[in-house]
């Protein structure tokens, strides 16, 4: 945002279009252990005011990321190799990745407008920005914003994007600088570039931007999210928003199609199934506490005691933890009112997100010592190569990492070892 560098002529602050150019190594020097060249002329961007750094390449050689030295404000070339000039004047072609210039120039001009769209039709003022290849967000100062004040937000947005407004971006004289009404006034030293949306935003900002605002071509709110006293505002321009209306409305032409029905009746429909689910499961629910009621006696009518302790270990494929869990609690419910009522329950559920689920009645012992299924559960876990997972001395759960069965029985082995257990049927 600060005048031209001594050490580097930025040539982008009066050309953002401009992708291939010839220039003079005038340095050759690392960052982070990577090599990198400071030249005496360069349109790439370094990183900064929230906008990431071009990339490209240098004489065929990838830069990956470019950074403006503190010292002397030099721009350093980050490269993937060392850089070889033609002939003996360090002299190299620069060509940057048009792609990547051309999405943050569109989502760094959309910014200002949103932020004085926000401004004049929210009264939310940009408190930071967010800028990446994946995301573009403002933070704001307002808490909530109603769905009539984004849409009026967007609107007024778009407006200035149609009317197709003329971008001027300069370097103004200090008295200049006096005369102008700027949106924010950053904290930095040195003379300031300034960005004028024709009139409609006029801010500090050493990025790169449209020549004219038809070029951002769409600017789309698309989530909100509280952040303390504030907002952040998640958006999309041009060929972004292009992209994510095309996945929604293919989504919802997909939802309408499997529904049966018209995209403007989905919420009904959803509504619908939603209903029809929580009258499904309110009528599968008896019938698969009985279910489990029924597996539950049936696995400890074939456990055996061992060590004055029923020992009810299993490996279950294809089966919801939650409902092995519940299978764990009654066994456990069953065995404490039995006689002798200790019992420990050892269960595994082999799959993609594999669950371990280990418990024991109150005060359960075996021969004599008492139990705690912590212990046991990070022996299991450790076998599994995880460490996610933990409870109380009479109940214990963990995992979520791919097992299949014999490993989910391996890892129930090792635990019933611990406390020696061998041998146990599964």
């Amino acid at each position: 945002m600060s005048d031209h560098s001594a050490a580097t002529e930025r040539l982008y602050y009066d050309d953002s279009y401009t992708l291939t150019f010839d220039a003079h190594i005038i340095e050759r020097t690392t960052y982070h252990d990577q090599p990198a060249v400071v030249l005496d002329r360069s349109y790439f961007y370094p990183e900064g005011g929230g906008q990431p750094n071009d990339t490209g390449t240098l004489n065929g050689v990838r830069v990956i990321d470019v950074q403006t030295r503190e010292s002397d404000r030099a721009v350093l070339h980050v490269l993937a190799a060392p850089l070889n000039a033609d002939g003996n004047a360090d002299s190299v072609q620069g060509i940057i990745d048009g792609d990547r210039r051309r999405d943050l120039r569109v989502h760094h001009s959309g910014q200002h407008i949103l932020s004085q769209a926000l401004s004049q039709a929210a009264h939310a003022e940009t408190i930071s920005v967010h800028m990446s290849l994946d995301s573009m967000t403002i933070d704001v100062s307002r808490g909530v914003l109603s769905a009539d004040e984004v849409r009026a937000v967007e609107t007024l947005a778009n407006r200035v994007v149609t009317d197709d407004r003329a971008v001027h971006a300069w370097f103004p004289t200090p008295d200049e600088l006096t005369t102008i009404k700027l949106r924010k006034l950053p904290d930095v030293s040195g003379k300031l570039r300034v960005v004028d949306m024709d009139g409609f935003d006029v801010t500090a900002c050493g990025g790169t931007h449209v020549a004219r605002t038809g070029e951002i071509g769409l600017i789309k709110i698309i989530r909100l999210e509280k952040r303390g006293n504030g907002t952040r505002i998640e958006f999309k321009c041009g060929e972004r928003a292009l992209a994510d209306y095309r996945d929604k409305n293919e989504l919802i032409n997909r939802l309408a199609v499997d529904l049966s029905t018209g995209f403007a009746d989905l919420p009904d429909s959803v509504a619908r199934l939603r209903e029809e689910v929580r009258a499904l499961r309110a009528e599968l629910k008896p019938l698969r506490d009985q279910a489990l009621d029924s597996e539950a006696h049936s696995l400890l009518a074939n456990v055996v005691m061992q060590g004055g302790c029923r020992v009810v270990l299993s490996v279950f494929e294809a089966r919801d933890p939650e409902h092995i869990k519940t299978l764990a609690q009654k066994i456990i419910a069953i065995g404490a009112i039995a006689t002798p009522p200790d019992t420990l329950v050892l269960f595994g559920v082999a799959g993609d997100k594999a669950q371990l689920i280990f418990a024991c009645t109150d005060n359960a012992m075996l021969d004599g010592v008492p139990l705690n299924v912590v212990p046991l559960l990070k022996t299991a876990l450790k076998t599994l190569g995880s460490d996610r997972g933990g409870g109380r001395p009479n109940f214990a759960q963990g995992g979520g990492l791919a097992a299949d069965r014999t490993q989910i029985a391996v890892a129930l082995q090792a635990a019933a070892a611990q406390i020696g257990l061998t041998n146990l049927p599964q």
